[in-house]
């Protein structure tokens, strides 16, 4: 679906016409640039190459450089592909800004979650930990017993336990855009959105 690269900014909250608060997130979106065109005949799929945030030069690699004088584009720091269907719509050299998208539509929004480290199982899954009372010690937050009889001797694999936790790709649907500022590039979703502050995400729709 088509999309734009972006940022996410901070939450806040602003009033609705009744006055009713309305938690948001602002992203800072676009303006991309359409640095390659894949087709169904040359790459097997139509999609479009979107460029973010122009950089110098000297801070790409050779061959990616490279990339960009065979398209005539500038450099960017961040590429990403957005599958869609009607490929004679667009032009390499194209740019994207906020101007398709519109206030109260209904987006997705893709990040990155906030990494959180090596995490025990309370944290990581949301066990309920074991009782504080009776005698129990050393295993107030454990997981608890993985081990199987005899048969069949080992751990199953897909066993919630303890390990790192977060830095995955997550998607939100279903975000309503509450307001557009275009002049300055950004738009507020209603609800969270994964991710850090000034972390990279890509809004569709």
């Amino acid at each position: 679906m088509l999309g734009l690269i972006g940022k996410k900014i901070a939450m806040t909250q602003i009033f609705d016409s009744n006055g009713k608060v309305i938690p948001v997130t602002v992203l800072e979106v676009g303006p991309c640039t359409i640095v390659q065109k894949k087709t169904q005949a040359s790459d097997g799929y139509n999609a479009i190459q979107l460029g973010f945030e122009e950089i110098e030069e000297r801070k790409v690699k050779k061959p990616v450089m490279g990339h960009f004088k065979k398209h005539n584009s500038k450099a960017y720091r961040y590429l990403r592909e957005f599958r869609v269907n009607q490929i004679d719509d667009f032009s390499e050299g194209q740019s994207l800004d906020l101007d398709i998208f519109q206030e109260n539509e209904i987006v997705k929004v893709i990040g990155i979650s906030k990494g959180r480290g090596f995490s025990g199982v309370m944290k990581r899954h949301n066990f309920k930990g074991f009782i504080s009372s009776h005698g129990v010690h050393e295993s107030f937050r454990g997981g608890g017993s993985i081990g199987q009889s005899a048969t069949p001797s080992r751990v199953i694999k897909g066993r919630k336990m303890p390990g790192h936790f977060g830095v995955d790709r997550v998607t939100v649907k279903n975000l309503k855009i509450v307001k557009l500022d275009k002049e300055r590039n950004l738009v507020m979703v209603k609800g969270a959105v994964p991710g850090h502050r000034n972390g990279l995400i890509y809004l569709s729709k």
